[in-house]
């Protein structure tokens, strides 16, 4: 059972919630009906154990970094919402399985066995332990004459795919009641 909860109520150690225990990015092409109403697509996820969370411009923010090969950033860029979800340990198998399989070749969330929710629109893992729903708010391609430590840049980026940043404000978050 999910409650909702303030951002600011999120008890878990953020590096360890992002670094080590990983998140699933979620989010939904969106398509237009005949009437010109916009309707749920097709949903995707990848996993990221990049990222961060805090406060910007006023508002409790998330911080992704996505790669321009993932299926997942394809999807963000077209939409204006996504959602992150942390699962318990038992779930690293799918956590493996979505990271290293692409949602352009077939469905992620049947083959990793983890249930698609959706909340206005936003998909969701009904398996998560928590879930924090957010509004993209800023995205920018990480620049290579930005670096300040250029051996950061060689390491990380030797096909030159660097990363895009996007900033999401965290809209609502639910919690596991159970945990």
């Amino acid at each position: 059972m999910m409650k909702v909860i303030r951002p600011e109520a999120i008890s878990d150690n953020a590096f360890k919630l992002i670094g080590k225990d990983w998140m699933l990015v979620s989010a939904c092409t969106k398509q237009l009906n005949d009437e010109g109403k916009v309707i749920t697509g097709r949903p995707n996820t990848m996993t990221a154990s990049w990222g961060g969370v805090g406060v910007l411009w006023n508002k409790p923010v998330a911080t992704i970094y996505l790669r321009p090969q993932r299926y997942t950033k394809e999807i963000i860029d077209q939409t204006d919402t996504f959602s992150l979800s942390v699962l318990s340990e038992k779930y690293k198998n799918a956590l493996n399985y979505c990271g290293q399989h692409s949602g352009r070749d077939g469905d992620k969330f049947k083959a990793a066995k983890l249930d698609v929710e959706y909340m206005n629109g936003t998909p969701w893992i009904k398996q998560a332990r928590l879930v924090m729903f957010c509004k993209k708010l800023y995205v920018q391609e990480f620049d290579p004459f930005c670096f300040t430590e250029e051996l950061l840049c060689k390491q990380n980026y030797r096909s030159n795919d660097f990363h895009t940043m996007y900033i999401g404000e965290i809209e609502k978050v639910m919690i596991d009641s159970r945990s």
